[in-house]
Parts: C-alpha cells; sequence; structure tokens
C-alpha cells in the first residue's frame, strides 16, 4: 500500500513539475535499455514506468486540479511508458530513437519490418540444402557450401515469425530487428497529439498551406466568389481579356502599346545577336530569333 502511495506522490509531482509529456511504448526493450535511456536524458526528463491500473488511479486524482491532463488516460493501455520534461521533445525524442539495439528474430514475435537475406555464400555444408528449399530459397554448391543465389524477402511487415525463418536468421548471424523505446503520442500544456507531428518542418508547413490556398482559389475561380486567394488571378485574367481586346481594335492603353507595337513589327524584339566565334553560339541567336508571336507575348505579359 505504501509503495502505491508513493507512486502516485511521485506521479503527481512530476505532474506539476513538468508540462511535456511523452507516450512510449516499451515492448521487447530490455532493461538496460532502459538504463541507458535513462542515463542519456538524466538533466533533461524523466522516465515513469508502471502498472497501468495504479497509472490511471493516479491521473484520475491529479485532473481532479489539472484537468487537462484527463486526455491522456485513453492511452494508457499496454506497455506505455512516460516521460516527462519541459526541454525541446524534439531533442528528447531524438535521444530516444537513437537508443535503440538490434535483436534475433524469435518465433513468435511480430515482424517490425521487411526482412531480406542477401545474395551470399553461407558457408554452411551441402546437407543444409533441404532446410532453405523448404523456405523456397534458391542455392547453388559453391566451393563445397550453400551459396544463396538471390535476394530473398524472408517475412514481410507484420508477418509472424515462424521456427524456420528464426533459425535461419539466427545460423545467418542476422539480427534483423531494432528494439527501442517508440514515441506515440505527446501531450504539450493541454493539448495532445501524434508524435508523427515533430517531423514536419517548415517546408511542410509552407507546402501544406499553399496547397489549401490553392484549392481555395481554385473553387473561388469556377464558383465565381471572389475570395483574398483569387483576386490576384481574376485581375490577371482580365488583363489579359483586356490586351486581347486592344491587340485587334483600335483601343489603346499604355500597357497595350508595346504588344501593340510588336504585333506591327516582330523584328524589333529580336535578340540581336553578339559576335561570336563559333557557329554553335549562331545557331542558339537564329533560335531565339524564329521565336514565334505567342512565346514572344508569353515573355512580356
Amino acid at each position: 500500500m505504501e509503495k502505491k502511495v508513493n507512486y502516485v506522490n511521485q506521479l503527481t509531482s512530476l505532474c506539476e513539475e513538468y508540462n511535456k509529456i511523452l507516450l512510449v511504448n516499451a515492448d521487447n526493450v530490455s532493461s538496460l535499455q532502459f538504463q541507458e535511456v535513462r542515463i542519456a536524458l538524466r538533466g533533461k526528463a524523466v522516465i515513469l514506468m508502471g502498472k497501468k491500473t495504479l497509472m490511471k488511479k493516479g491521473f484520475v486524482k491529479i485532473t481532479e486540479k489539472n484537468p487537462k491532463l484527463k486526455a491522456l488516460i485513453p492511452y494508457l493501455k499496454g506497455n506505455t511508458g512516460l516521460v516527462f520534461t519541459s526541454d525541446d521533445v524534439n531533442s528528447i525524442r531524438d535521444v530516444i530513437v537513437e537508443n535503440k539495439k538490434g535483436a534475433n528474430a524469435k518465433q513468435g514475435a511480430i515482424s517490425p519490418c521487411k526482412v531480406v537475406i542477401p545474395h551470399q555464400n553461407t558457408g554452411m555444408e551441402p546437407t543444409k540444402t533441404s532446410f532453405f528449399q523448404a523456405l523456397n530459397i534458391p542455392t547453388k554448391i559453391t566451393k563445397g557450401s550453400v551459396e544463396i543465389t538471390q535476394d530473398v524477402v524472408i517475412l514481410e511487415e507484420g508477418q509472424k515469425v515462424g521456427s524456420s525463418e528464426a533459425t535461419l536468421l539466427k545460423l545467418l548471424n542476422i539480427r534483423p530487428f531494432e528494439y527501442g523505446l517508440r514515441v506515440f503520442k505527446v501531450y504539450d500544456d493541454g493539448e495532445i497529439y501524434d508524435a508523427e507531428v515533430l517531423d514536419l518542418t517548415d517546408d511542410n508547413m509552407r507546402s501544406f498551406f499553399m496547397a489549401g490556398v490553392n484549392n481555395v482559389a481554385s473553387v473561388s475561380l469556377q464558383t465565381g466568389i471572389p475570395t483574398e486567394a483569387s483576386i490576384p488571378h481574376s485581375i490577371a485574367n482580365s488583363f489579359k481579356n483586356l490586351l486581347s481586346v486592344a491587340a485587334t481594335t483600335a483601343i489603346t492603353f499604355k500597357e497595350a502599346e508595346e504588344v501593340k507595337e510588336f504585333l506591327k513589327d516582330p523584328t524589333k524584339f529580336a535578340v540581336a545577336a553578339a559576335p561570336s566565334e563559333s557557329k554553335k553560339e549562331e545557331a542558339v541567336v537564329e533560335e531565339s530569333e524564329e521565336e514565334s508571336e505567342e512565346d514572344m507575348l508569353g515573355a512580356l505579359f
């Protein structure tokens, strides 16, 4: 009972001291890895693990004073831990991600990634050929040992590891999996969001914003409803229409005079040929002189 009270008090104290919490999944993480991560985060963050029922009870008590923390309760399930910090969450997440360890593929485990056995000479004796055949792995005998003749996908992401796959990977000394704490949610002063948000850059945000502006402009132009996004396009299109009218009638205005002048004598706007030292440069000048009227108009406006 005393341990439970102390745990809840510790949880309460951490929630009061720090305003940012990273929720991490600790599946397949060894105690040694935990120790290494704690050392790496010392002075920057505090990791707290515990039974989920006790953790939820603690948060229920804490939310009486800080209701914002109630949003975390639904995510307290499975092998979940809490990382408390007041530092930049990106830097804390980077430290956590860097502390991963390679691991063997154990029978019954779910593969977190695609596993490929590369083309190689295994060094195994020919009697092991049937073992590879059972897994549909093409082989041949080279210098008295079994050689895998091509790269083979032995496990797909999400596939359950069988005894044959686990044994073969161990014999080939391949440790295909990496395990470590995985950040999946971030709580930041009352707001909770997916950890993938931390990967967004200023360029990503800018491109998302511009895509939205373009969509608004397209809808506005099609429906005829003016918006700040569509007005520049509407003005540009209207100006093009005015130029078209001026080009085919006697109507003129300042901006249309150059277009009219070009239509009267396009040669005035041809690029002057500079003294050249080779026939190749002369050919480039000739190409520029042969630009169509449509291309020249596009360059002018």
